[in-house]
């Protein structure tokens, strides 16, 4: 181990503390403890490219201890990002570029969301996926066009995330080797030792998982940790991880302490931290012997590295004119609905289930857009949803259907890290009741404006004999009610279409679909068109309205027929399909004025919870108890959601 690497080491343990106690908060004990964990990554490893942040080969780093901020900021700092030094001593502060736990899209460099633990290790899962599909589908014997590693820094908390196992099993079956992760392992959480919680052995839990486990005794030796990385990426068929054993808040008082995780440090402590590791550098800056060995050790070895690959990607495009051309299309995501007239289409008057309609459509889909990958929770034949060329693994890395089993925690933060990569857009599916499991990638990709697919059958209480347990009462009221999330439940097969065209578009949100389990009427006053605002109106009554009905899903057809028998006991009332109340909110107010006149008596009607209709409805007819158990036809009357029973209750409360 160098002096200089010793140097920049305690540049970056000083430093980050500084911050942190400047901000009055963060976490200073990983900051202490893994300074040369990502030191040796950056300055021997990754290949990254402030010039080209985007570079489609770069190698990826997800700080899965996002709490651990202050050490990827730095980082990018040094390695040439758009991150300067007084975002750097802003830390936390309002409109910094360094918030509290990183954000994608929102800081320059970094590649992914984190801070709820677990969620990074899993997203990487997804990343890793990425890299190989691509991988297997372009290169060609020494011409490697896709070739990086995904590395992963998590600590004890992420370890004790179920949505981590569930990937890391995934990733361990898939032999995903490109996945390295550094498990900064220091025995301390924040509220004591990990042992309080905890005495698993770690080795035998991941070579059992299929994982290679290597281990450093010693966190602060650069070169053992050198060595593993090395010795990592040797093993081409198993995903890594590398326990590095450290201390918490080295070179701190209360070094070793819990309460060093996330109290800031105070001046008189940092004047200690300062004597215990020798250094007298100005506060809060770098020296110049610092910087300009970032400078050579990773701004300049990943222009290089950047370089190269263009140069490769040269030869490539002139050997394989036609691959190249593809490749171009997936690197840009340039990929287009061409023979829209060839998509599936439902005579009205039949009856289909809308979960059919969604698996036959992403069948078309998935002829057209041939960057499309996912799959199911170990439900393909339930959900219908399911992904083109067969089952992907080591015996088939084009596969494009991803048997995920029941976890549906890993799937979606999987899905995440598939569209986070580029070049693929990912997709999953589920229960709808199950959605529980995997909010929190959801709420993620919202945040992060990722464009991944979440498909859900089952969407109500007609499950049926199932029973509460598998019947979803609020979950729709909890998507609408999360930011920058389009949750969209079709009616039919038209609004079904139309609504998955849009959601493989090209967004800034996620996108939820629901469908249904049981065949639902393709009704003739619905339009695709129509749909893509959110809401609009499918029934007008002879005499001018004084009255509308709002619905969606399966309940919007019973909604009509009740229209049509309310009029001829002269009430008078639209009929407004509401598949998407996001999309609706971004209409104008004229348009929204025209569909919900301000004037008129306006009623919705689901099965499902009420409360996220009372932004557009005077009163709610839903279901805000949990569901029982009975066969599919006794669900309508036991509810109250057949047309007669529709027709009572709208006589009851409407003019």
């Amino acid at each position: 181990m160098k002096a200089i690497d010793t140097r920049c080491v305690n540049a970056l343990r000083v430093f980050g503390a500084e911050m942190i106690t400047k901000a009055k908060s963060g976490h200073p004990g990983i900051v202490l403890g893994a300074a040369p964990i990502i030191h040796t990554l950056y300055t021997r490893h990754i290949r990254v490219n402030a010039e080209d942040e985007k570079w489609f080969n770069r190698d990826r780093f997800v700080l899965s201890a996002g709490h651990g901020s202050t050490l990827l900021y730095m980082m990018l700092h040094l390695s040439g990002f758009k991150v300067s030094l007084d975002d750097l001593k802003n830390f936390r502060q309002k409109g910094s570029l360094t918030p509290g736990h990183p954000e994608y899209g929102h800081t320059s460099g970094v590649e992914i969301t984190t801070g709820p633990l677990g969620q990074g290790v899993a997203t990487s899962v997804g990343l890793a996926i990425a890299e190989n599909y691509i991988a297997a589908k372009f290169n060609k014997p020494n011409l490697d066009i896709m070739n990086h590693y995904t590395y992963v820094l998590c600590g004890d908390g992420d370890l004790q995330e179920g949505v981590a196992y569930e990937a890391m099993s995934l990733a361990g079956h898939l032999g995903l080797g490109k996945l390295i992760v550094l498990y900064d392992s220091n025995d301390i959480q924040l509220d004591g030792e990990v042992s309080l919680a905890m005495s698993d052995d770690t080795e035998k839990k991941f070579e059992a998982l299929g994982w290679q486990y290597l281990k450093v005794s010693d966190g602060n030796d650069v070169d053992l940790i050198d060595d593993a990385i090395k010795e990592a990426k040797k093993n081409i068929g198993k995903p890594t991880i590398i326990e590095i054993k450290t201390t918490i808040g080295f070179g701190a008082p209360n070094s070793g302490e819990s309460s060093i995780h996330g109290k800031p440090m105070s001046k008189e402590d940092i004047t200690v931290l300062r004597n215990n590791l020798e250094y007298d550098e100005p506060e809060l800056e770098f020296p110049d012997d610092v910087k300009a060995f970032y400078a050579q050790n990773v701004k300049e070895r990943g222009y290089q590295a950047d370089s190269d690959w263009n140069e490769l990607l040269s030869v490539y495009s002139q050997d394989y004119t036609k691959d190249y051309a593809d490749f171009l299309n997936f690197m840009d995501e340039t990929f287009e609905i061409e023979n829209i007239d060839s998509i599936p289409t439902w005579n009205p008057g039949t009856k289909e289930s809308t979960r059919k309609v969604m698996g036959k459509v992403i069948d078309w889909l998935s002829s057209e857009l041939p960057n499309i990958v996912g799959g199911s929770a170990d439900l393909c034949s339930s959900t219908m949803v399911k992904g083109a060329d067969g089952n992907y693994g080591t015996q088939n890395p084009l596969g494009r259907n991803i048997r995920y089993g029941v976890r549906e925690h890993a799937m979606a933060a999987i899905t995440n890290g598939i569209t986070l990569h580029g070049g693929l857009r990912g997709y999953c599916s589920g229960f709808f009741v199950f959605s529980d499991y995997l909010k929190p990638a959801v709420r993620l990709a919202a945040l992060m404006h990722l464009p991944s697919l979440f498909f859900f059958s089952h969407d109500s209480v007609c499950v049926g004999e199932d029973g509460p347990t598998h019947q979803p009462i609020e979950q729709l009221t909890m998507f609408r009610s999360t930011p920058n999330v389009n949750t969209v439940r079709p009616a039919d097969a038209k609004e079904m279409t139309s609504a998955l065209i849009q959601a493989f578009g090209k967004n800034t949100y996620p996108t939820v679909i629901t469908s249904s389990r049981q065949a639902v009427l393709n009704l003739e006053e619905t339009s695709a068109e129509e749909a893509k605002k959110g809401a609009y109106i499918v029934y007008t009554p002879s005499k001018p309205a004084k009255n509308v009905i709002i619905s969606c899903g399966t309940e919007l057809a019973s909604c009509i027929d009740a229209a049509k028998a309310l009029e001829a006991k002269k009430v008078y009332a639209t009929v407004v399909s509401m598949p998407s109340q996001f999309l609706f909110d971004q209409q104008s107010e004229e348009y929204k004025e025209t569909i919900l006149p301000k004037n008129l008596r306006k009623v919705a009607v689901e099965m499902g919870a009420t409360m996220s209709w009372y932004k557009y409805a005077d009163i709610v007819k839903g279901i805000d108890t949990f569901g029982a158990s009975m066969p599919i036809d006794e669900i309508y009357a036991t509810y109250g959601f057949r047309v007669e029973d529709l027709v009572d209750y709208f006589k009851s409360v409407l003019k």
